[in-house]
């Protein structure tokens, strides 16, 4: 009878893994998934155009001291497929593992029809107990395998190369040759791109870190296939599956397209865009304001406190002067708060607890933003006293409270950790309470936290062990926060300051929130010059003119692949007229931020933001649809930029020169031919519909032409 229980086990994992008929799990117009659990092969991805395949070899997982590739008994769909309300479809498929029978892998794909980038990610399921180990001493996960052998091109993209000469994080594109797949290089990504010039397909995974700290990479193989493995902080040792704890992956993309590789960044940006994230909020356009660069020149140009003018007064007239430029959210940036934890208005600056803020910032139809540090606790604050357990510690230290920006000390607090829901229910609560609507989080360093009582591991792992799974863990418990927030508040937006090196950069916050890019860029050490760190400032491109926006615009090459408006960054308002129209240039190519003293503001420039911007409104969903054109590098004259919806006609052209003289450029899209120019500028059209711009440059300046707006 056991001879006879055995041969049927036999008989049904051989059947399962070799059926005849895949799976279905989506079929449109673009694509085609299917399931064939065959042999190594857990899915396909099939371009329906072409019907070319993409086989992913099912992912393998280190369980209970033995390396399992999830080669499953059967595959069935479970459940009928979810409509999300960003007009994707999710679908789950299941199946036991043919080896661990009672383990359970759950597939979840995330599809639209619109777009042929999809999202995939795997769960494992039992309600028996079963454990991930490392019996190398390392993390052993296969994600995926796939191969690229049919492309004559391969390149690795990289989002989180931070560098330094800009002090920012960058677009990096890597080309990837044969030698590179027969020396079995090993690639951080998070995206490769192959491309024959007719078919081009990627591959991608959502996390982030700082190159080259890489979390999880790319095995390149002599055959031209790749796969993506775990490498540190994925899991920590001996983690617990069983009837009440599931293992979940990140979320992977993949996408395949009958076209070339701009025309597949073109599909992957439009993905970012609209389908990436169900938190539609922080993919619009708006225009920001920030407090922070006025406080930073009472610090150092004044010599005053950062805190001096966080006044009500200071903030209404602000207010005032910020809509008469047609700026929509604004941001109150450290020091609004009591104390940290709590993040209650301070009744000392604020004796209303911003109550009237709030109010005119309605009436004038804008929104309120406020800053905050997600991982510190004041030391008076209740959300320390009934979250003592979760102040961050290294190797059993908790280090001493620190005063944050001239308010009360605070200790560091693990946002991987319980304290994460606590603090999604202050942002929540401001939400209800006041309207606030834009998040900014800043100062959330990757390694920070190796406490045994958290969500990163426990007394039996190493303290370095639950230190690399805090830093794994941190991207997704920020993910995590805006996305609980975001549920309860659908209006809200997060971004992360990002405007320091060693943090969490990568495609994985973007799935819930977007990124503040750039503060001042370099400091004086970035460029190996002698200053006074006790007293000096630190920022060398403070001031108003050409060369801050230089740096500001150098990571514009994000665009290719990621909208530049989940990028944020601020530029400086002042007079004269020469340094507001190259702000104006700028931040509407995208990062659309303001930052500055905005009462100094003479009242023509007040007007010329008012303007310029209201004729931005009229054209900006067109300009953030559409990939930017660059002709010309940052800094050279002149410096050209087109952004110019093909299908409308509707966005903008800027020049930028640093030189007097004359310059012209023809634009290679077809524009609206309803225009509005700045000065110095003779525009027609030639026979094409295309735009012939001459521009006459007698100083360093800004030329703006926009297409498709009404004036009148």
């Amino acid at each position: 009878m056991r001879n006879l229980f055995t041969l049927l086990i036999a008989i049904a994992i051989l059947s399962g893994c070799n059926n005849k008929h895949s799976l279905v799990v989506t079929k449109n117009d673009l694509l085609r998934v299917t399931v064939p659990n065959t042999g190594k092969v857990l899915w396909d991805y099939t371009v329906t155009k072409t019907g070319i395949k993409y086989s992913f070899r099912a992912p393998e997982f280190e369980i209970d001291g033995k390396l399992y590739p999830a080669l499953l008994l059967s595959a069935k769909l479970t459940g009928p497929p979810e409509k999300l309300k960003n007009g994707v479809t999710e679908y789950n498929v299941e199946g036991n593992f043919s080896e661990i029978t009672d383990l359970t892998l759950r597939t979840t794909f995330r599809i639209t029809e619109k777009n042929p980038v999809i999202r995939f990610r795997y769960e494992l399921l039992s309600h028996s107990d079963h454990h991930l180990t490392k019996t190398n001493g390392h993390d052993q996960i296969n994600y995926l395998g796939v191969s690229f052998g049919g492309f004559s091109s391969v390149k690795e993209i990289r989002f989180s190369e931070f560098n330094e000469m800009v002090h920012s994080f960058c677009l990096s594109e890597r080309k990837l040759e044969q030698k590179h797949f027969d020396d079995s290089l090993r690639i951080m990504g998070p995206m490769i791109v192959g491309t024959d010039g007719s078919n081009s397909f990627l591959v991608a995974y959502e996390h982030g870190s700082q190159v080259p700290d890489r979390f999880l990479e790319f095995a390149l193989n002599p055959d031209k296939s790749i796969t993506l493995n775990a490498i540190k902080g994925n899991y920590y040792r001996d983690f617990q599956i069983d009837s009440t704890n599931s293992y979940t992956t990140i979320w992977f993309e993949a996408g395949g397209i009958s076209g070339d590789e701009d025309q597949l960044a073109i599909e992957y940006r439009s993905f970012v865009l609209h389908y990436m994230s169900m938190n539609a909020e922080s993919r619009k356009p708006y225009i920001f304001y920030n407090t922070w660069n006025f406080q930073e020149r009472n610090r150092n140009w004044y010599k005053k406190t950062y805190l001096a003018d966080m006044t009500l007064e200071r903030m209404m007239k602000e207010i005032d002067v910020a809509h008469r430029m047609g700026i929509e959210v604004f941001v109150i940036d450290a020091g609004w708060f009591e104390k940290t934890g709590d993040w209650t208005p301070s009744l000392k600056r604020f004796p209303d607890g911003l109550k009237s803020v709030s109010k005119k910032l309605k009436d004038y139809g804008m929104k309120l933003g406020l800053w905050f540090n997600p991982t510190v606790a004041a030391v008076s604050s209740d959300m320390l006293k009934t979250h003592r357990d979760c102040v961050r510690t290294m190797n059993g230290d908790e280090g001493k409270p620190w005063p944050i920006w001239e308010t009360e000390e605070s200790y560091g607090m693990c946002l991987v950790s319980a304290y994460r829901d606590a603090f999604a229910d202050e942002l929540i609560h401001l939400n209800k309470e006041l309207g606030v609507t834009y998040f900014k989080w800043d100062a959330i360093g990757q390694y920070e936290c190796n406490d045994p009582r958290h969500f990163h591991g426990n007394s039996e792992n190493t303290p370095q062990e639950r230190l690399e799974s805090y830093a794994f863990e941190i991207s997704r418990s920020m993910s995590y926060v805006v996305d609980k927030v975001a549920k309860e508040c659908p209006d809200v937006i997060v971004d992360f300051d990002i405007t320091e090196g060693g943090r969490a950069v990568g495609l994985g916050f973007l799935s819930s929130g977007k990124y503040f890019l750039i503060n001042n860029g370099p400091y004086f050490f970035n460029y190996d010059i002698p200053f006074d760190r006790e007293n000096g400032q630190w920022n060398i491109f403070f001031y108003p003119g050409p060369a801050r926006t230089w740096i500001c615009r150098t990571p514009l090459t994000f665009d290719k692949w990621i909208p530049t408006s989940l990028f944020l960054t601020h530029y400086l308002p002042d007079d004269p007229y020469e340094n507001q129209s190259i702000a104006v240039g700028s931040l509407i190519l995208g990062q659309n931020g303001i930052w500055g003293d905005l009462p100094k503001i003479s009242k023509e420039g007040v007007d010329f933001f008012n303007k310029s911007l209201g004729l931005y409104k009229q054209v900006r969903d067109d300009m953030t649809e559409t990939t930017m054109i660059r002709d010309g590098a940052v800094g050279v004259s002149p410096e050209v930029y087109e952004k110019i919806n093909p299908v409308t006609g509707k966005g903008a052209v800027v020049i930028f020169s640093s030189h007097a003289g004359n310059y012209s450029y023809i634009t290679r899209q077809k524009p609206d031919q309803k225009t509005w120019k700045t000065r110095g500028v003779d525009l027609s059209f030639d026979k094409e519909g295309h735009a012939v711009i001459f521009s006459k440059f007698l100083e360093a300046e800004a030329k703006i032409i926009f297409f498709g707006v009404e004036t009148e």
